[in-house]
């Protein structure tokens, strides 16, 4: 699970740029790469997001551990 965790991690952290991008400049990179509205970049949205989620559920079991 270490290497799924990593993976999750990455994908927040660019979830986390693109949506300062989009913040301080009006720069959504995500969509100026694939497209606005296209498959592709709704599949980047989508892992972004279920990366978000699997790092909340894995912190908080982190947590109940200790």
């Amino acid at each position: 699970m270490d290497i799924v965790n990593k993976i999750a991690c990455v994908l927040v952290i660019i979830g986390a740029l693109n949506w300062g991008l989009v913040g301080f400049f009006g720069l959504d990179l995500v969509a100026a790469l694939f497209g606005i509205g296209s498959w592709l970049s709704m599949i980047v949205y989508d892992l972004v997001g279920l990366s978000a989620v699997w790092c909340i559920f894995a912190y908080a079991g982190r947590k109940k551990m200790k």
